[in-house]
Parts: structure tokens; sequence; C-alpha cells
């Protein structure tokens, strides 16, 4: 569990170093670039072995219909992440919402505390809500002024269609081999 909690805290101060210590920060210049790159993967590493090594400690039994608002809800998830993606025009909701990549990892954290009622579960997926609801606090508070980009063509939605099944596909496929059937 220390691995887990090591992670989450290395990930929070590498992505609040810019908005905490801007001039820390840019004082570091692109050299800085490659230390918050170099913490956020280190970061990522601890919660990966800190998660999988964490033992199991019983929180609450989520109800087995909680999966299938999992699935959805991940679904939702990358479709939201993959909004923003596209330059210039942007797909829904990335028109309308302000960091439909925060969002996105907000339904995620969101529909992972749901399925998952253990200790190391609920730090883990609570701690990355908390980190994205805090992001967007963050940044709206140092640019209040926002201007929504123009709403994106039909194949922008194609693609988007294609990789957000593509890559629900391969993330349910990572939990299946990794021992953790999404599906049950």
């Amino acid at each position: 569990m220390t691995l887990l909690i090591l992670g989450l805290i290395l990930w929070i101060a590498a992505h609040y170093f810019k908005r905490l210590m801007p001039a820390q920060r840019a004082a570091m210049g692109d050299k800085g670039k490659g230390l918050v790159a170099l913490a956020i993967v280190a970061s990522l590493a601890l919660m990966i072995i800190g998660y999988r090594t964490a033992d199991f400690v019983p929180v609450w039994t989520p109800p087995a219909f909680f999966t299938g608002i999992n699935n959805l809800a991940m679904i939702l998830a990358l479709w939201v992440y993959g909004s923003s993606a596209a330059k210039g025009a942007k797909a829904w909701p990335a028109y309308k919402t302000r960091h439909p990549q925060l969002l996105a990892v907000k339904i995620w954290a969101a529909a992972h505390l749901l399925v998952n009622g253990d200790l190391a579960s609920i730090i883990l997926f609570g701690g990355m809500l908390a980190w994205a609801v805090g992001s967007v606090i963050m940044i709206n508070r140092a640019q209040p002024d926002w201007a929504a980009p123009a709403p994106a063509g039909k194949k922008t939605y194609m693609r988007l269609i294609v990789i957000s099944l593509v890559m629900y596909i391969a993330i349910a496929a990572l939990h299946a081999w990794l021992g953790v059937n999404p599906f049950t």
C-alpha cells in the first residue's frame, strides 16, 4: 500500500508543480519538462506495482449490477477522452466542456470506485478522482477565460467511434490478461 500512496503523491506533485510553483517550474526551462515526465512515469510505475501488490482489505461489497454501469461508463470515458484529440474542431463533449481529458479521468475513477470495494482501489481511484477535480479547479482559477472550439464534422465522429471501441476492447483484453474479468 505504501508504494501506491507514494505513487499517488508523486503523480499529484508532478502535475500540480506547474500550478503551485510556477516560478520554480519556469526556472527549470525545457529540462523541467523531462524531469516532470520522468516523475509521472515513476509515479505510474509506483501506483501499478503498489496496487497489484497491495493486500486485499474489503471495505464494502459492490452490487453485481454496478459492473454493467462501469462498462458503459468506461466506453463514455474513452469517448470523452478522445473527443479532444482532433486538431481544431472537437467532437462532443470537447466543444462543450473545457477539460474533457480530466472529465474522462473523473468518469474512469468514479466507474472503478463503483465496482471495487477494497481499500487499495478506494485509495487509487479516489485519489485520481480528487486529483482531477483539483486540477480543474486550479486551471479554472488560473485561467478563467475559455473559448469553446468549433464542433467537429462526421468524419471525426466516425474515427472517434472506431478508436473508442478498439481502445475499449484492448483495455478489456488487458484486464483479462491480468486476471481481472471486466464483465463479471
